[in-house]
C-alpha cells in the first residue's frame, strides 16, 4: 500500500505537512514547476562558474575570505572544504523528527530555484528523506548569523558520503547508510556546498515542531484549568461572552469560548449556586486573559514560521529573470529567534498559572478539600511534592525565557557582527515545551483526584471526557505511591493526542 505524498514547490509547504514528514508518514516529491526553476538557476551558475568574473561563493572564498579568488580547477575542492570545515557542531544529535524536518526544509528552499543546486543533488536529498537516511546533526554550534551553518554542514556531510546518518533507526557512517538505502553520494560542483549550508532551516525545524506542540498545549491548558475549576467548585460566570466581547482580543475570546464548551452541562456548577464565595482566584477567573495572551503569542510565531519555511534564505541568491547572482542577508535568523522567544514565554506563563491552580487544589485552606488531596493525610503526603515539581519546572522555565533574540556575539572576524541566536532560542523553547507538558500533566492528574472527591457530581462534558481518559490509565490514589509513574502516564496521554481528541469529540 503506497503512502500519501506531498509535493514541495518552495512556496506552499505547511507546518502540518512538516510534522507529517518529521513523523515519516508521507513520501515527498518535487513539483514539476519547481524542477524547472532548479534547472534554470543551475544553468546560470554554470555560466558564471565558467567565466572569470568574481562571484561570491562560486569562485571566491567565504566570509572574510570573500576577496580570495579560487582557480577553476579547485572549485570542487572549495565546495567540499566548505562542508568539512563548517561541520563543527557539538552536543546531542537532533532527534530524528527534527532532523527529518531539517532535511525537508532544506529541500523546500532548494526547490524555490534561487540556490543554484544541481537537480541530481536535490534528488539525492529527497531520496534520503523517502528512504529513511537521516543525517546525524549535533544540536549546538549555530549563532543564526549566516543561518544555521554548523547544523546544515553536518546535514550536507551525508550528501558527500561523510559524517554519520541514521538508517532505519541505526546510526551508521554516512556512506554505509547511503549504500544500504541504494544511494550514492555526490561530488559537489560550483556553489553547491554554499547552497546547502546557508539558511535558517535548523532553527525552523526545531521551531516548527515546538510551535505545533505549543498550540496543542495551549488548548490542553484550557482543559486542565476547566477540570481544576470544577474540582474547586469555581464559577463559570467569568467566561460569559459579554465579558470578552468588550475586550476583543482573539486569543482571549477563543479561550473563553473553549472553556464554555468544556464546561457545558456541568452538574457540579449547580451544587454551589448559592455559595458565599464572591470571586475566584485569578488563576481560575482570568484563564481567558492569560491563556488567551499565550494564544496571541503563538499566533504571531505561527505567522513568522509559515513565511520562513517557504522563503529563500541562501546567500548569494540566483535570479534567473535578471541573470544576477547577488549577496544579501536573508539567512539572518532574527525573525525566527524573536518568534521562538515568544513561544517560550507563552508556554512559561501557561506553566506558571497551571502551577498556581495546583496550589489551589492541594492547599486545604484554599480548596476545602483534604490536605494535598490525600486520604488520611499525615500518614499520606498525597500530591504535596507534585506541586513542588511543578514549581521547580516553572522556575527553570522562567530562566529559559530570558530572550536569546536580544543577544548577539560577533563572529567570522567581524564580518558577522550581529547574529540572531535563533537556534539557541529554538532549543531553549523546546525545553520549555517539555516542562509545560509536565506541568499540565501534573495539573490534570491532581485535578482528577479533586474531581473524585466531588463524586457523584459530574463536571462539564469536556472536563468529564478528560477525567475519564485519565482514569482509564491512572486510578484514584487512596494511599501514597510513586507519583512519577502517574505523571508519565498522563504525559503520554498528552503526547499521543488521546486526551485532547476525547475532549474535542465530547465538545464537538
Amino acid at each position: 500500500m503506497s503512502r500519501p505524498r506531498i509535493l514541495i514547490d518552495g512556496d506552499t509547504l505547511t507546518l502540518e505537512q512538516i510534522l507529517q514528514v518529521a513523523r515519516n508518514e508521507v513520501t515527498v516529491e518535487l513539483a514539476p514547476e519547481a524542477a524547472a526553476r532548479v534547472r534554470a538557476a543551475r544553468a546560470l551558475v554554470d555560466r558564471v562558474a565558467a567565466g572569470d568574473t568574481p562571484s561570491y561563493g562560486i569562485n571566491t572564498g567565504f566570509g572574510t575570505l570573500a576577496e580570495v579568488r579560487i582557480d577553476k580547477k579547485d572549485l570542487r575542492d572549495l565546495q567540499r572544504n566548505l562542508i568539512l570545515s563548517h561541520a563543527c557542531g557539538v552536543g546531542t544529535p537532533m532527534p530524528l523528527p527534527e532532523a527529518r524536518a531539517l532535511l525537508l526544509l532544506r529541500c523546500n528552499v532548494l526547490a524555490k530555484g534561487y540556490s543554484g543546486i544541481r537537480s541530481e543533488t536535490l534528488a539525492l536529498a529527497l531520496d534520503m528523506l523517502n528512504r529513511d537516511v537521516v543525517p546525524v546533526v549535533p544540536e549546538r554550534g549555530s549563532v543564526g548569523a549566516s543561518g544555521d551553518l554548523a547544523p546544515l554542514a553536518h546535514l550536507a556531510l551525508v550528501f558527500i558520503g561523510e559524517g554519520e546518518a541514521f538508517h532505519q533507526g541505526q546510526r551508521l557512517p554516512a556512506r554505509k547508510a547511503l549504500e544500504l538505502a541504494g544511494l550514492q553520494p555526490v561530488i559537489l560542483e560550483a556553489k553547491e556546498g554554499l547552497a546547502l549550508v546557508n539558511g535558517t532551516q535548523a532553527m525552523c525545524a526545531v521551531g516548527t515542531l515546538l510551535q505545533l506542540r505549543a498550540e496543542s498545549l495551549a488548548e490542553l491548558a484550557d482543559v486542565a484549568g476547566a477540570m481544576t475549576l470544577e474540582g474547586l467548585l469555581g464559577s463559570h460566570k467569568p467566561f460569559i461572552p459579554e465579558i470578552h466581547d468588550i475586550r476583543a482580543h482573539p486569543g482571549q475570546k477563543a479561550c473563553a469560548a473553549n472553556l464554555r464548551r468544556i464546561l457545558v452541562h456541568s452538574e457540579l456548577v449547580e451544587t454551589h449556586v448559592n455559595c458565599s464565595k464572591v470571586q475566584d482566584p485569578y488563576s481560575l477567573r482570568c484563564m481567558p486573559q492569560v491563556h488567551g495572551a499565550a494564544r496571541e503569542g503563538l499566533s504571531f510565531a505561527r505567522r513568522i514560521l509559515e513565511v520562513e519555511v517557504n522563503s529563500a534564505t541562501d546567500n548569494p541568491l540566483v535570479f534567473t529573470e535578471t541573470e544576477r547572482i547577488v549577496s544579501g542577508g536573508n539567512f539572518h535568523g532574527q525573525p525566527i529567534s524573536l518568534a521562538m522567544d515568544v513561544v517560550a514565554m507563552a508556554l512559561t506563563q501557561l506553566s506558571s498559572i497551571s502551577e498556581r491552580r495546583v496550589e489551589q487544589l492541594v492547599n486545604p485552606s484554599l480548596s476545602g478539600l483534604p490536605a494535598f488531596l490525600a486520604k488520611n493525610s499525615g500518614l499520606n503526603s498525597g500530591f504535596m511534592i507534585a506541586q513542588v515539581t511543578s514549581a521547580a519546572l516553572v522556575a527553570e522555565s522562567r530562566v529559559l525565557s530570558h530572550p536569546a533574540s536580544v543577544d548577539s556575539i560577533p563572529s567570522s572576524a567581524g564580518r558577522e557582527d550581529h547574529v540572531s541566536m535563533g537556534m539557541t532560542a529554538a532549543l531553549k523553547g523546546r525545553q520549555v515545551g517539555e516542562f509545560a507538558r509536565s506541568c499540565l500533566a501534573i495539573e490534570l492528574l491532581v485535578a482528577a483526584q479533586a474531581l473524585d472527591f466531588r463524586l457523584p457530581g459530574k463536571p462539564g462534558k469536556g472536563a468529564l471526557a478528560a477525567y475519564e481518559v485519565i482514569r482509564s490509565k491512572v486510578p484514584h490514589m487512596d494511599r501514597d505511591r510513586e507519583l512519577h509513574k502517574d505523571i508519565e502516564a498522563v504525559s503520554q496521554l498528552v503526547d499521543s493526542g488521546e486526551l485532547l481528541a476525547a475532549v474535542r469529540s465530547a465538545t464537538a
